[in-house]
């Protein structure tokens, strides 16, 4: 068991970068969610790695692993299961579906209709699915990494502001540099590559880990900082509708897990700003898209005084 948060980043961005070269940074946001067992879209042009990663993500930890392909025929009932009947016992059963994994890949999620999305929201906010008037608690630790493609949208379905705020993170990876690109092509002549990976924690360690979080110190200063910036996002030209409270919870406990990840056991302002563009951008209403969105947290951030 990795005996600090700080190493459990470092080894899973070490072991990731085997198959996604140049990208520590993504990993470490992916990191981030982990700890605060949030959900994660990873919003990217095609071809880029967004799969990959999170199988690679998925091979890292000692956890159960479903993949689901978005289609547009794809029902709620494919996702959280159905009850069915046995004529033998003469009594419906519930079979699970495979949302009810601890970490689910929702590939290409804006693929799928809004009603099949829409039966996302109560699993990831709720931790649990109803279905047929019974509950049905998600394992824990439980996180969905959905990818989407946003430059093609024929076929497409926009994911609603109430599903984007349900994730933690949002994230691109972007095209490789050079050096990167060149080290793929060796690195990926082999096949399997991604299966070759080991788990680094059990689902367990991975609780004790994100049970570390509360003990980190973050000053009522700071507190009050983080909650102006997020009131600050409201009040943005161009921007309908800024980040809700959801946002501030988001900011806050990313921030935690950010000041872990760098070996601290309190918030400084750095891990706040840092944190301020991956958690909000995608709660912005009305920025124009992702691009837009980041570029007016940016500018924010350079206009809003630090606490000393």
């Amino acid at each position: 068991m990795p005996a600090t948060v700080q190493e459990f980043g470092q080894k899973l961005c070490d072991q990731v970068e085997q198959v996604i070269l140049g990208k520590r940074q993504a990993v470490q946001l992916v990191a981030v969610a982990l700890l605060c067992e949030g959900h994660l879209l990873v919003d990217d042009v095609p071809g880029v790695g967004k799969t990959m990663l999170s199988r690679a993500i998925a091979r890292s930890l000692d956890c159960s692993f479903a993949r689901v392909q978005c289609t547009p025929d794809l029902l709620p009932g494919d996702l959280v299961g159905v009850s069915v009947f046995h004529p033998g016992q003469g009594e419906f059963r519930f079979r699970p579906g495979p949302i009810h994994h601890q970490v689910v890949l929702a590939d290409e999620i804006n693929r799928a209709t809004p009603k099949t999305q829409s039966a996302l929201l109560e699993c990831m906010e709720e931790r649990q699915a109803t279905v047929d008037g019974q509950t049905y608690p998600m394992p824990r630790p439980f996180l969905v990494l959905a990818t989407q493609n946003p430059v093609e949208f024929e076929g497409t379905f926009p994911l609603p502001e109430a599903q984007l705020d349900r994730f933690l993170v949002r994230l691109h990876l972007g095209y490789p540099d050079l050096d990167s690109e060149v080290q793929m092509l060796e690195t990926h002549a082999q096949e399997g590559t991604v299966d070759r990976l080991q788990p680094l924690v059990t689902a367990d360690q991975l609780q004790a880990l994100k049970e570390s979080l509360p003990k980190i110190r973050f000053e009522p200063k700071l507190r009050k900082f983080l909650v102006e910036l997020v009131q600050a996002t409201r009040r943005q030209a161009g921007v309908r509708l800024g980040a809700s409270p959801r946002g501030s919870l988001a900011l806050y406990r990313s921030s935690l897990a950010w000041a872990a990840l760098q070996g601290r056991d309190y918030v400084i302002p750095d891990d706040i700003q840092h944190m301020v563009v991956p958690t909000l951008a995608h709660r912005l209403v009305g920025a124009g898209g992702f691009e837009q969105a980041e570029a007016i947290l940016q500018r924010m951030l350079e206009q809003h005084p630090v606490p000393l």
